[in-house]
């Protein structure tokens, strides 16, 4: 489930290369407006959802499970139409993947995380600049990992601000895209203003199976958002956003506590191969930080839900998650190591895609 306004370009035809260079583009008043309004929303949502409650808290545990689950209809729907209708019927019951996770992570970037599932059991840690990646099922490691950021932060507090300066970057300081403001309306005695931020992303492939990293977890930096936020508060109500090359299309519609803290999020889902509902829920403790974090997400016949818990820690040492390899693992070097974990999940994908899903595996490629 990782939005803001940016300068809209208004573009000056020159005449030609000859006759020099092309003026600067200019901003018109309506793209400033909602530039400078998707960017007291982020200050709003940083000081509200997040800010100086956790400004002292460094790392945090992270217990929980995340499921997978396919009916036997969606099975037997994909089974027919493979088979050319030869065969029907072929499951009395659905299929599932989950996921155990638990984990230590630090604001500064180590971490400690370990999987156990249907994807596999694996350990990934990093601290400082040395860590590795052991998997259960292959008895491998590898020490190639991505290394930390020369600017990470030391509290949560900036490690949320530097994910809302990163929306900032994408929509507020770069030109990819054109922002404009929409409509007022009135919801239980408030106002809302709506911003709306496109940058076109292309058409969708239903035939496209695979997609790189970047790709997915980018799918975000372009499309079409729509912001409705309480124009004295500046906290957001309602988002919808959507990327067609990606065949994104989702509502959230946010619920708040009555000191402006996130309490839940209601999800109306048109993605392909999720269209359905969905809700996210957040708890706190009594000292005011998250502690439980929970949600799902449902399509026609496929449903993903997690349950997590969080455990806030202040001047934790990253010693405490020190580990080594298990004794007798082999060791391969990143690329190596890498293709192999691809197939391996590409492998459980192709059978979630055989079985109804519409997913797409990652690519066999060691490149980033």
């Amino acid at each position: 489930m990782r939005l803001a306004s940016t300068l809209s370009l208004i573009l000056v035809c020159g005449a030609a290369f000859a006759q020099g260079p092309r003026p600067k583009a200019v901003p018109s008043a309506d793209a400033q407006a909602a530039r400078q309004a998707f960017q007291q929303v982020l200050d709003s949502v940083d000081g509200a959802w997040f800010g100086k409650a956790y400004q002292d808290c460094n790392a945090v545990d992270i217990r929980g499970r995340m499921d997978l689950t396919l009916s036997a209809a969606a099975i037997n729907a994909k089974a027919s139409q493979v088979s050319q209708g030869q065969l029907r019927g072929i499951a009395s019951k659905g299929g599932k993947a989950a996921l155990q996770l638990q984990g230590t992570y630090f604001a500064n970037g180590d971490f400690r995380t370990e999987t156990a599932g249907d994807f596999g059991h694996m350990v990934y840690t990093r601290v400082g600049r040395r860590g590795f990646i052991y998997s259960k099922e292959q008895n491998a490691y590898t020490t190639a990992v991505d290394l930390p950021t020369g600017d990470a932060p030391l509290s949560y507090m900036g490690w949320f601000r530097s994910v809302i300066l990163d929306i900032k970057a994408a929509y507020v300081d770069a030109s990819t895209f054109k922002p404009s403001l929409g409509k007022e309306e009135n919801l239980n005695g408030r106002t809302l203003q709506t911003a709306v931020f496109f940058a076109p992303s292309g058409a969708y492939d239903p035939a496209k199976r695979e997609q790189n990293l970047k790709e997915t977890f980018g799918f975000w930096k372009r499309g079409r958002m729509e912001i409705a936020y309480d124009k004295a508060t500046h906290l957001p109500y309602r988002m919808s956003f959507s990327n067609e090359g990606q065949g994104v299309h989702t509502t959230m519609t946010f619920n708040y506590q009555g000191n402006g803290k996130l309490a839940s999020v209601a999800i109306a889902n048109r993605s392909k191969g999720m269209e359905g509902p969905g809700h996210l829920q957040v708890a706190y403790g009594g000292d005011g930080l998250m502690n439980h974090i929970a949600g799902e997400l449902s399509g026609k016949s496929v449903k993903w839900n997690f349950d997590l818990g969080l455990s806030w820690a202040k001047g934790r040492k990253s010693s405490s998650i020190h580990s080594a390899p298990p004794a007798g693992a082999n060791k391969k070097g990143g690329d190596e190591f890498q293709t192999a974990l691809l197939v391996g999940v590409a492998s459980q994908v192709f059978d979630l895609q055989r079985n109804g899903l519409n997913l797409m595996a990652p690519k066999i490629s060691a490149s980033k």
